[in-house]
Parts: structure tokens; sequence; C-alpha cells
């Protein structure tokens, strides 16, 4: 009896003296080759509401997001001081949301689909294309091989918009696995803060469901699926803001994609493997401005062949084909205008050669025949120096090339009153070359990790949306001058103690293009950005408290300057800040956006009399509603935990 008491208290000891390590899982992690780049998790997605991806960019002091027009709610990201349309879009590697789409296209990807975002700076790599031309952003969704179980996300907020997300893991045997993804959105209210008699945000309602497919096997690994979109954007007018005829948006779409992946394991000790990628969007657009109409059909059909091989630790060869094929036609009030079709085949290479960590060199080739434009090449090198596991520096160079669709990307201009003048357009082209330096500097028990980086893109041909040449003309012409974007940033990371991390960030940008024979710095474009974020999570993670502050620098405004705008607008603030109670299956969070409630006063310029000339809701620089509180629950069922 004795000896067993001695035993059981001997066991107990040993418990007792067991020790549980736990750290906390970065949000935001920096990528570990040669090009410049980040890859945010869900730990920091969660630190915002992040309704969709458009909103899942506030606590990232790299790219800002805003609001096209105050009638439709277009928003667009921006990124090294210039408009999205020059960061190509992925979904998960594959080339997405173009043309038609770009207007809106920040919307179609709800926040709690995502698994994670992968931002790439600057020149990215060929073998998604020739598109990119500041950077790359990939969306990787949910994926069908995660742990089975049911999650579902509920929101709503004080600006009467209530969303529910939902999805669903099925393991149907060892190696296929089947997801569900489902979206509900819609907002309903009339707000006018502002009383200039229109709609702060426009009325969404959105259906959104996705069904995706995976097989994984030992040498072939499959991944495929399928998705569905129908949204409604009603904006203008409130129904008691004019006793005559209303002026108002309509906007309805449809959207449905289908992708397919293949690969197969040809040679595992050599990472030798072949890929074959496939996807085709079909994508339809109804819209009215007022009186002026616009209907547009996209058809979009890509294709990827790629070989991968690694000869050796240091050496690695990626090689391929690609084929891509766009046809929109669209009609504009009573004119249909079919523009032409364009079918581009491409070839590429790029080779990776690594000197253990220290040193990495990526330098990439390809060359595309355009139906359109002809032949032209795309090269692209990135180099990674890392003397120590404290110091790195990269640099990149590499140019990019874009199909301009000028109405479709923009269709939003047909808000104005002005009249929209289009030209015949040429291919744009642009260099890019960026250099950065990453440091990790041990301060007490802690480390800080300091990054500071300098971009610079200079176009030989662009499509310049000119607000300038005339008060009552947007035209979009080609490039006749220079044009170029001057940026440099410096941000820092800190854990301050156990539980909570401090980060700051400066951006300078310098974005000036020729108009009318002058150059100007680029309209509606903030010269600077300053972001202070924190982040606090309990010893036991119960609680999570996270605040950011981002102060937007002021820019110039559309000549020529009148009684309706200033020459420039102000420097303006924002504050957002979010509480999350933790428990095992679900999660409950509260917080705001705008807190500090500015908002630009005249949004929509003329809104007296929308049917006159000087009506342009598009000269958009702030934010176009004041302080919005939120309200939501995230539920975890199964092995979803």
């Amino acid at each position: 009896m004795l000896s067993a008491q001695a035993q059981e208290d001997t066991l107990r000891s040993e418990q007792l003296q067991e020790v549980t390590v736990s750290a906390r899982r970065q949000g935001t992690l920096r990528l570990g080759g040669a090009q410049n780049g980040v890859r945010i998790g869900q730990e920091e997605l969660f630190r915002a509401a992040c309704c969709n991806l458009g909103e899942s960019f506030t606590t990232n002091p790299s790219i800002d997001v805003s609001y096209d027009d105050a009638t439709t709610g277009a928003r667009q990201i921006k990124l090294l001081g210039l408009s999205g349309i020059y960061v190509q879009m992925l979904t998960e590697n594959l080339p997405n949301f173009r043309g038609a789409a770009a207007p809106y296209a920040l919307g179609y990807v709800p926040g709690p689909w995502m698994k994670s975002i992968q931002v790439s700076k600057g020149a990215s790599s060929v073998r998604n294309g020739y598109e990119s031309i500041t950077g790359q952003i990939d969306v990787e969704y949910l994926k069908p091989e995660d742990d089975e179980g049911v999650s579902a996300n509920l929101y709503g907020s004080s600006k009467s918009r209530f969303e529910a997300n939902a999805d669903a893991n099925v393991h149907l045997s060892p190696r296929l696995n089947a997801e569900l993804l489902a979206h509900y959105e819609n907002d309903w209210g009339h707000h006018d803060d502002n009383d200039d008699g229109f709609l702060d945000q426009p009325r969404v309602r959105q259906w959104n469901l996705q069904s995706r497919w995976d097989y994984l096997g030992q040498t072939y690994i499959f991944h495929g699926g399928i998705a569905l979109l129908k949204e409604q954007r009603e904006g203008g007018q409130t129904e008691h803001s004019s006793p005559h005829h209303l002026f108002k948006t309509n906007i309805e779409t449809d959207r449905y994609e289908a992708y397919m992946k293949h690969a197969f394991v040809l040679d595992r000790d050599h990472g030798t493997n072949l890929a074959l990628m496939a996807s085709g969007t079909l994508h339809q657009t109804d819209a009215s401005f007022g009186h002026k109409g616009y209907d547009a059909t996209e058809r979009n059909a890509y294709a990827q062949l790629m070989l991968e091989h690694h000869f050796s630790d240091q050496h690695e060869l990626s090689a391929g084909l690609s084929l891509n094929h766009d046809y929109t036609s669209g009609r504009l009030s009573d004119k249909r205008e079919d523009f032409p079709r364009e079918t581009t085949p491409g070839i590429y290479a790029q080779y990776t050669y690594s000197l253990d960590t220290r040193f990495v060199a990526m330098l990439g080739l390809r060359a595309d025949h355009s139906s359109r434009y002809g032949t032209f090449y795309t090269p692209r090198l990135h180099l990674k120096y890392a003397p120590s596991e404290l110091f790195s520096i990269r640099l990149s160079a590499g140019k990019g090339y874009r199909t301009v669709h000028a109405l479709a990307e923009n269709s939003f201009l047909l808000a104005s009153g002005r009249t929209l003048r289009i030209d015949d357009l040429s291919q744009e082209a642009a260099w890019n070359y960026g250099a950065s330096t990453a440091w990790s500097i041990p301060i007490g028990r802690q480390t800080l990790k300091l990054n500071a980086e300098y971009f610079y893109t200079r176009f030989s041909r662009q499509a310049v949306i000119d607000y300038d040449a005339d008060p009552q003309l947007i035209w979009i012409h080609d490039l006749q001058g220079r044009s170029f974007s001057h940026t440099l940033q410096v941000d820092a990371t800190y854990p301050l103690f156990e539980g909570m991390t401090l980060t700051a960030a400066w951006r300078l940008n310098d974005v000036k293009t020729t108009y009318g024979g002058r150059l100007l710095e680029k309209p509606l474009t903030s010269r600077y950005k300053g972001l202070v974020s924190a982040s606090y999570k309990t010893p036991l993670g119960l609680w999570q408290m996270d605040v950011t502050l981002q102060l937007n620098g002021g820019g110039r405004m559309p000549k020529p300057y009148t009684q309706l705008w200033d020459e420039r607008f102000p420097a303006y603030e924002q504050l957002q800040a979010q509480v999350t109670r933790w428990f095992r299956h679900f999660s409950v969070y509260v917080g705001g956006e705008n807190l500090t409630g500015f908002r630009q006063k005249h949004p929509i310029i003329g809104a007296d009399n929308p049917w006159g000339a000087d009506f342009d809701p598009t000269l958009v620089w702030g934010p176009v509603h004041g302080p919005l509180f939120y309200a939501g629950l995230r539920l975890n069922f199964g092995n979803k935990l």
C-alpha cells in the first residue's frame, strides 16, 4: 500500500511539473522566397469584420481601399499608389475578376470563405501571366480537405446590413472530399447622413454559392469547383429627395465560374510535377445610370500546362504553356458595341537558383502572342540576399502588359453628368523596379521587425482617365507624355508584452501623369498614409481587442477648380476597433468603423441637379458615410475548432 501510494504521489508530482508552451500565431507572414510579399492569414482577417475581400485590408499598410463613386458603391484597391486594375487578381493561382467584374469584384469574395490572401508587390512570377504590373493578390479559399464540419458567420451593422455565411466539409473517403460555401447579403438601408438627397451607400442583395471538390492520391491530385453569383445593386436619390423624376442607379449581375486543376507527380525525389489548370467565366451585367443604360456580357476561358522540376536543392525550373481568350459584348443605351475578341497563347520558363537560404535568384521570361496586339515579351527578375537571419535585401525588375476594357472596367463613370469619351486604346505596358530590406532586431526579450521598401513604376503606354481636359468631359485616351509612380514605405512590428503586438507604418506616394501636355499629380490620390495598429489577446485567448488608426494624406482635385471643389482635398483620419470573445465552438465580436466620424462633405457634386452637366458622383477621395457599428457571431460545429 505504501509503495503504491508513493508511486501515485510521484506520478502526481511529475504531472504538476509539466509545462505548456503556447505562442500566438502570426496573422501576417512575409514570403520566404525572392519575391516581396506577405501572406495574410485568418488570424489577421479576424481582426476586423472582414465581410468581403474589399474589407480585408483595413489593417494592412500597403493596400488602400476606396470608393470609386458615391452612387453605385464601386470600390477599388490601390497598390503602389496606382489603381487596382494594375494588380493581377488571382483565386488559387488562377487569373480572375477581370474586365466587367473589376468595379465590384472586391465584394464578390466573402471574408469568411477566405483561408488566406497572398499579396506580392512589384513584378511577380511569370507563371501566372503577363498582367501583373504593381503586384498580385491571390485569394486562397477554405479547402475541401480541411477538417469535417460546418462553420457559419452572422453579421449585422448599424447601416442596415445583414450577412450570413456558411461552409461545410464532408470527407467522402480517405482521398475524396467535398465542400459547399454559401453567402447571403442584404443591405436594405435608406441612410442619407449628409442630407444631400442621395443614399450614402447602395442597397445590395447578393447570393453567392460555391461547390468545391478534391481528390488527393499518391501520384494524382484533382481540385475542381463551380461558383454561382447573383447581385442586385440599387443606389441614387432617396424616395423623398425630389418632387421630380428620381435619379437612380440599378446594377444586376449574374456570374458563373468553373475551374479544374490536375496535378501528376512524376518524380517525388526531384519534385517533378506536371499540372493542367483551366477555368471558364461568364459575367453578365444589366445596368442603368439615370437615363443611361449599359449591358455587358463577358466570356473568358483560361488554360495552363505547367512542368516543374528540381535538378538539385539549388536549381529549379518551371516551364509551361498558357492560353487566354476574352470576348466582351455590350450595349450602351441603344448602341450595341462588340469589342474585338482576343486570344493569347503564351509560353514561359522560370529558373530559380537557391544557395541555402542566403541567396535566391529567380529569372523568368515569357512570350505571348495576342490576336489584337501581336507578339510581346515579359522578362522578370527577383533577387534575395540574406547574409544572416537578422537581415535580408530583395531587388526586383520586370515588365507587365494589360489589355484595356475601358467601358467595362469603368462603367461607374456613366453615373456622371459629364460626357464620357473613349478613344481607340493601345495595350498598356509598364516597367516596375523594386528594392526592399527586412531587419529583425532583438530588443529585450522580443524582436523588432523593421521593413523598408521602394518601388518605381514607369508606363510606356497607358490608358489615362482624364478629368482635366474639360469640366464637362471625362476622356479616356492613350498616354501622351510621361506617367510614373514612386512609392516609399517603412513599417515596424513589435510585441510590447505578452499578447500585445503593435504595428506602425508610413508610406509616401508620388504619382504623376501627363494631362494636356502638363505633368501633374494623379487626381484623387493621397500623397501619404500613416497607420498604427494594436492587437491584444489575453493569456488564455478568451478575449481579443484590436484597434487601427489610419491617417490618409491629401491630394489633388481635377482641374479646372471651380466653386464645386477646391484645388486639393485635405488629410483625414479613420479609426476602427473590434472586441472578440472566444468560446470553444463559437465567438462573438462587436466593433466600429470610421469611429472618428470623418466623411467627405460633398461626395456628389451637383447633387441638387442630378440631370445637369455638373452632376458628378465619381470625385470621391474620402469616406462617404459616418461611424458604423456592427456585431457578429462565428459558429463552428463538428471538427472545425
